[in-house]
């Protein structure tokens, strides 16, 4: 086999190892983004247009705790991909796609789409839960409005945070698709 022929397979298995890399790349970001704007235009309004504060709030609470599960997983499949990519630039002396800017922003946004995550999933999130309990369990007039105002402190961040999460998903996906449509302008 020359030298030629090595070459030129290595570079067709790498295309390929970036093509997984970019489809679960979407399929991770789908799943992380288009999973929030189903659960917020669709199940929440069905569920409080079906169910009372209580049952909905308790219902709305299992649905947040396996998305939350999926964005955990959404989260390993980006931080993989992105670490083939790093370490298949690295030892293939390969340019990162699109330029070290682009590269650069993909990151940020990843990281701090991670530790909003992180801050909902671990701390915020079980927090709120907590707090819904405790005002569903609240007896008389004063007690329930203390306990309600204090969960929906903390859930009007966690809302939020979500939200923020969203946005920081359509830019990654925005900057992802420059990326890559910078890099077949430059093939062509």
């Amino acid at each position: 086999m020359s030298l030629h022929t090595a070459d030129a397979r290595m570079a067709q298995g790498g295309e390929r190892g970036l093509l997984l890399c970019h489809t679960l790349e979407l399929v991770a970001l789908a799943v992380w983004v288009g999973g929030l704007v189903v659960i917020v235009g669709a199940v929440i309004p069905a569920v409080f247009n079906s169910f009372g504060m209580e049952p909905g709030g308790r219902f709305l609470t299992k649905v947040f705790d396996g998305y939350n599960r999926l964005t955990v997983a959404a989260i390993a499949m980006l931080a993989g991909t992105t670490g083939w990519q790093a370490w298949r630039s690295r030892r293939e002396a390969v340019p990162e796609s699109g330029g070290r800017r682009l590269g650069r922003i993909e990151v940020a946004l990843l990281g701090v789409m991670i530790a909003i995550a992180a801050l909902i999933i671990l701390v915020l999130g079980p927090s709120s839960v907590t707090l819904q309990e405790q005002a569903f369990a609240a007896q008389g007039e004063a007690a329930k409005k203390t306990a309600y105002d204090a969960f929906f402190r903390t859930h009007t961040v966690v809302r939020a945070l979500y939200v923020v999460n969203l946005g920081l998903g359509i830019g990654l996906l925005a900057v992802k698709a420059a990326r890559w449509t910078n890099v077949k302008q430059a093939q062509a």
